[in-house]
């Protein structure tokens, strides 16, 4: 799981507004592609430099820029320049510890949210930050690293299949930000088997690893928690906000993503609900079988406490000869197998009476 939080110590000092990557350090060098599209047409190119994107500001087609890596300033320098936008944005996209929000300005929209990832060997969950620049014909997405959830949508956009090359940038944004939340379920999915797979090991045979996998549960579920509960507050703002960007063919949509969150978050909940309860079944399983284990050695020690007694007893060695009271069965003929005798038959009853105690 990745740390729920960054530090921002490169920060202390600086003016706001200062451009600095916080987040993970990466060497890979930053993508940018560019979608432009209307109702008839579109138009797909990988830039290599970021002035490229800067003709399609003008123009009256939808434009999806996409730029993946947010560690050069001077990238993001330049989109702040060239499309105005306010210093603090730009060193929000570039600070990866940022909690899940939306801000409204005059001629644009800030959205932050987190994509989620789950690696297929360790199960482990890690968070990408991505921020959205919501403007009237551009719509431009941030990402910390190459690959994503966002193929879909451009297969869509190509093939011309559903709504969105017959709307806007608002629906461009919900799209983006519908694939994020829908992304949510498949990882909670994969969660949810691996939590039914841990409930079946606690019945059957609990073990340290299993422990150690019910901690690692409750990290994820917090870390989930931390990233999607904002979710809701952000997309009720976009729902309530009355900017001109967003137009009531799109607010129905956005309830419907609104109903999603609203689902990742009962779900994160429940699952929460159901490790705790997992903790507490470990530990009822453990102290169960320890109970057992003593009780086993109870059963023993109280079988051979009485048989150390006549074992004792008859290992003092007294001499017989000078008093007939020192243990006359030492010169007996049949003394070692009395004292046998003696201990099976004492061993005998203790056992039925535990057994009809129900002790054994």
């Amino acid at each position: 799981m990745s740390l729920p939080m960054r530090k921002g110590s490169k920060t202390i000092g600086l003016p706001p507004g200062s451009l600095i990557h916080i987040g993970r350090k990466t060497s890979e060098t930053i993508g940018l592609q560019v979608i432009d599209y209307t109702k008839e047409t579109v138009q797909e190119k990988n830039l290599d430099r970021i002035d490229e994107c800067f003709p399609f500001k003008d123009t009256d087609s939808v434009t999806w820029i996409n730029i993946e890596g947010i560690h050069d300033p001077s990238i993001i320098q330049a989109i702040g320049t060239h499309f105005n936008i306010h210093p603090l944005v730009l060193e929000d996209i570039m600070n990866t510890s940022q909690r899940p929000k939306m801000e409204i300005f005059d001629d644009y929209i800030y959205l932050v949210f987190k994509m989620l990832y789950q690696q297929k060997k360790e199960k482990q969950i890690e968070s990408e930050q991505v921020s959205i620049l919501l403007m009237k014909h551009v719509v431009i997405s941030f990402q910390e690293r190459h690959g994503d959830i966002f193929d879909p949508i451009r297969e869509r956009i190509r093939s011309g299949t559903g709504r969105i090359r017959k709307m806007g940038t608002d629906y461009l944004a919900y799209s983006l930000f519908d694939a994020v939340v829908d992304h949510y379920f498949n990882i909670l999915e994969n969660i949810g088997e691996s939590i039914e797979a841990v409930e079946d090991e606690l019945l059957d045979n609990p073990k340290p690893e299993t422990l150690q996998r019910i901690h690692s549960f409750k990290s994820d579920m917090i870390f989930l928690r931390k990233s999607v509960w904002p979710l809701r507050e952000v997309v009720s703002s976009l729902l309530r906000g009355e900017s001109p960007l967003i137009t009531k063919a799109t607010g129905i949509f956005l309830r419907d993503v609104y109903d999603h969150t609203i689902q990742v978050i009962d779900t994160v909940e429940t699952f929460r609900d159901m490790i705790s309860g997992m903790f507490d079944i470990y530990m009822s399983s453990v102290s169960n079988k320890m109970n057992e284990v003593m009780k086993v050695l109870t059963i023993f020690a109280a079988i051979f406490i009485p048989l150390t007694f006549v074992a004792g007893i008859y290992g003092m060695n007294f001499d017989a000869d000078i008093s007939p009271f020192n243990m006359p069965e030492l010169t007996w003929y049949l003394g070692y197998p009395f004292a046998l005798f003696i201990m099976l038959s004492i061993s005998v009853t203790m056992i039925w009476f535990f057994k009809r105690k129900k002790w054994l």
